[in-house]
């Protein structure tokens, strides 16, 4: 399995926005997940990366951005209206298939998470 990386957590007070990164190349799918203490691992948003579909929890719908740049080989995840309950452990992944697109279980590449802190 390939080891995905991910890039761009920090810490921000509510109502800011950050940009996470992942490059990776050759996968059907593209997902971002979060895992806040003692919580299970929940989807975010995911990306069918041939036909560009995207997918949201309700969570975040309106106020986070999945998109890809091919040329880069890369995936982004724009959080805008960040809010305290959005602090998580943020998750990059992928799969060679597509379905079921916001189920953590299905993913076989994972990166080691970027912290996500949001302040009120």
């Amino acid at each position: 399995q390939v080891q995905l990386v991910e890039s761009g957590g920090g810490s921000v007070q509510a109502g800011g926005s950050l940009r996470l990164s992942c490059a990776a190349s050759g996968y059907s799918t593209m997902g971002w997940f979060l895992q806040a203490p003692a919580k299970e691992r929940e989807g975010v948003a995911a990306i069918y990366t041939r036909s560009g579909s995207t997918f949201y929890a309700d969570s975040v719908k309106g106020r986070f951005t999945i998109s890809q740049d091919n040329a880069k080989n890369t995936v982004y995840l724009q959080m805008n209206s960040l809010k305290p309950d959005d602090t998580a452990l943020y998750y990059c992944a992928a799969k060679s298939n597509i379905g079921l697109p916001l189920r953590a279980g299905v993913y076989t590449s994972w990166g080691r998470g970027t912290q996500v802190t949001v302040s009120s």
